[in-house]
């Protein structure tokens, strides 16, 4: 008998009862989010803000060398590490040193928006998720989606505490190559529950969640608006927030890819469902979160 896909509108989201926030912001959990080359520091702060915005209680964002400092300027509220880069400004595979030391408070590790080399993403993967606390949740994006499909091994240390982000093409790379079209929500059901099972992880891939155990959620919520630059950055940060919050991988996925799509469809209104600005989603997640609450 097939797994049942379950649907998650606003009125079954309630059942999902978040952490409660605590008193000060150590309750609420640290972020860490590496990536950020010379060229696409902009993800890193997305991710950041929208971790901020879902309640996390602080975030360490690390970004190549000469970026840095504009991006503690642009996020003050975050602490930033200069990772070391290369001539052409991609960070270097020996970047995951500069950030061992913010590793031990760290509740969620995001790794991979803005990254673009994969074997740095290979580097930084292995090396956190060795040295990071068990009970750190890791949520890899982008060039660290490629790193793991090439070297599936390095998240073996991580299995029931992962969260991928992937498209549906990247999909098919976790799969080993395979066509997963974007169009047939029942192929990309079925390959998210692969990826699931094959990680040990959950998966968030446009408005559907599954789980390792072969469960799954269809978000009921969203539109093409969401698909503009910068977008996936901040679904994944919202995810890392949540889970520094003490969500679990599912619960943190569910969620945040509720919040995600809620908000935008709140933006398209009076614009035909597109033209609104990735920057603009995470500002709406407190009001929605409190809706819910």
């Amino acid at each position: 008998m097939p797994l049942q896909t379950r649907t998650i509108s606003r009125r079954s989201l309630r059942r999902w009862v978040l952490p409660d926030p605590g008193e000060s912001k150590y309750d609420r959990g640290t972020v860490l989010v590496i990536g950020g080359a010379a060229r696409s520091p902009g993800a890193v702060a997305l991710a950041g803000v929208a971790a901020l915005r879902v309640g996390a209680g602080r975030i360490t964002l690390g970004v190549a060398r000469s970026v840095a400092p504009a991006l503690g300027v642009g996020v003050p509220e975050a602490g930033v590490i200069a990772l070391p880069e290369t001539d052409d400004g991609s960070v270097r595979p020996d970047a995951y040193t500069a950030v061992l030391s913010s590793l031990s408070s760290a509740r969620a590790v995001l790794i991979g928006p803005g990254l673009d080399d994969v074997e740095s993403a290979v580097q930084l993967v292995r090396a956190l998720g060795e040295e990071a606390p068990e009970d750190a949740t890791f949520v890899l994006d982008a060039f660290a989606l490629a790193a793991v499909a090439e070297h599936r091994s390095l998240v073996a240390p991580l299995r029931g505490r992962l969260i991928l982000t992937p498209s549906p093409t990247e999909l098919g790379v976790l799969l080993g190559g395979g066509d997963v079209a974007a169009d047939r929500p029942s192929d990309i059901r079925r390959a998210a529950r692969e990826v699931s099972r094959t990680y040990g992880a959950a998966v968030a891939t446009q408005a559907l969640v599954t789980d390792a155990d072969g469960s799954a959620w269809r978000i009921r919520a969203g539109g093409p608006g969401l698909g503009t630059s910068g977008s996936g950055d901040v679904l994944a940060g919202a995810i890392a927030g949540l889970a520094a919050r003490g969500a679990s991988a599912p619960v943190a996925a569910v969620w945040a890819t509720y919040l995600h799509a809620s908000a935008g469809d709140q933006l398209a209104r009076g614009r035909r469902g597109v033209g609104y600005l990735a920057r603009e989603i995470a500002d709406l997640f407190p009001d929605l979160i409190a809706d819910l609450s």
